[in-house]
């Protein structure tokens, strides 16, 4: 199953443009967040997402940087998701974690 996470970093930013690229991608449920991805912020809707996923589902993202903010917490994201077996996708990067891309 494709999991959806979208996330603004303020208030008056808008989702929409996240939303119909993961839904377009197939995503049968998304998790949404107006919150910074500032290190050390707290994501309630993130969490609740990867509480969410199972082994064999795809998390999809609109952009990489929709994980966090430095390289190392995505990596380490990304490594977590594959020891529990479950897929990544960035649509804006085509980086998907199941290709050797």
């Amino acid at each position: 199953m494709l999991i959806g996470y979208a996330r603004v970093s303020t208030l008056d930013q808008n989702l929409d443009l996240q939303k119909d690229a993961l839904t377009r991608a197939g995503c049968t449920k998304i998790f949404e967040e107006k919150k910074s991805g500032k290190a050390g912020t707290t994501r309630p809707e993130f969490q609740a997402a990867l509480a969410y996923l199972r082994p064999e589902d795809i998390l999809v993202v609109w952009k990489l940087d929709r994980l966090g903010r430095s390289l190392v917490e995505m990596m380490r994201t990304i490594d977590t998701l594959r020891k529990d077996g479950i897929q990544f996708r960035s649509l804006t990067e085509h980086f998907d974690s199941e290709t050797a891309h």
